[in-house]
């Protein structure tokens, strides 16, 4: 359903926890951003970095599967993240490179500014 792109004559090389490129086939799904929303409490949780990016990831998760996908044919995502700076985006990519395993989608990580929240995922997910 999908193949990962992480070799590219005289190219990059992936410099953390994604793919430089996906080829996907077939349907696709188009998930909006979460953001670290708890379902056992009904609240965002502003927690660490690390609490939210798991909140966030374990969202993802739950629209991707309600809708009949799988992680491992996420093609793309888009991290969102405040403050970006040295200190957020090692402990973000820390919790994300676990979540996604050996052949993660592509991504772009993007500084901005969030309300209630310091990430907030969006993903797009070959069915």
């Amino acid at each position: 359903m999908k193949t990962i792109i992480n070799q590219v004559p005289n190219g990059p090389k992936p410099a953390g926890p994604y793919s430089l490129g996906v080829i996907a086939e077939g349907k696709f799904l188009f998930v909006s951003g979460q953001i670290p929303f708890n379902p056992s409490t009904g609240k965002v949780e502003r927690g660490s970095i690390e609490e939210q990016t798991q909140l966030v990831l374990n969202n993802l998760k739950a629209v991707i599967e309600a809708a009949g996908g799988k992680l491992e044919n996420v093609v793309n995502c888009r991290v969102y993240l405040q403050p970006f700076d040295a200190q957020t985006f090692p402990k973000m990519n820390e919790v994300y490179a676990k979540f996604w395993g050996a052949n993660p989608p592509t991504r772009t990580t993007i500084g901005c500014q969030l309300l209630n929240c310091d990430v907030e995922m969006d993903c797009v997910v070959a069915l």
